[in-house]
């Protein structure tokens, strides 16, 4: 039971430390000071800093996972309405997760704890633009990925927020649909 509770314990402060200092600004030092155990320890339950990143964004990326393989069934309308939704949905229960990866963006997601998560973003796109090609599309979809998971990140969890999002990505991407 201990080692669960160190094991959580690491994973907690990371998050933290990861959200403050930024991933690239944070020691494996830094997180086992902040633990209160020592970095031998702290090497017991993860051998590097991209380990308890991947362990970190573990569940989320898990999730996405799930949303991207029901979102395989599905095409146009019916894709983008579930990608919102569903989308909407997992970041406000990872808002942490989803601030890390926004404000760590490049150092985050070019560790290996990302590669799985790469094509699962651009299956998520894909539904986001109801499979369209165009570049315009394309562009609005990253930019409500990213508008989403600024915006749930310090905002309090309650459904006029979640309504909020829904209904201003289903605005924008139908602003899109309608220049073409």
């Amino acid at each position: 039971m201990a080692r669960t509770r160190t094991r959580d314990d690491i994973i907690a402060v990371a998050a933290d430390l990861f959200a403050h200092a930024g991933f690239k600004g944070t020691s494996l030092q830094d997180i086992a000071t902040g633990v209160g155990c020592s970095k031998a320890t702290l090497l017991y339950h993860f051998d590097s800093k991209e380990a308890i990143l991947a362990a970190l964004v573990a569940p989320a990326a898990a999730e996405l996972a799930e949303l991207t393989a029901r979102l395989a069934a599905l095409e146009g309308e019916p894709a983008r309405e579930a990608a919102i939704d569903g989308f909407v949905d997992l970041v406000l229960r990872y808002r942490r997760e989803a601030g890390l990866i926004y404000y760590g963006s490049l150092d985050v997601l070019m560790t290996p704890a990302f590669a799985d998560a790469q094509p699962l973003i651009e299956n998520l796109c894909a539904a986001f633009t109801a499979g369209s090609a165009e570049p315009t599309d394309r562009i609005a979809a990253e930019v409500l990925l990213a508008g989403i998971c600024s915006v749930a990140i310090d905002k309090p969890d309650d459904d006029v927020l979640r309504s909020a999002l829904v209904a201003v990505a289903k605005r924008a991407l139908l602003t899109t649909r309608m220049k073409d």
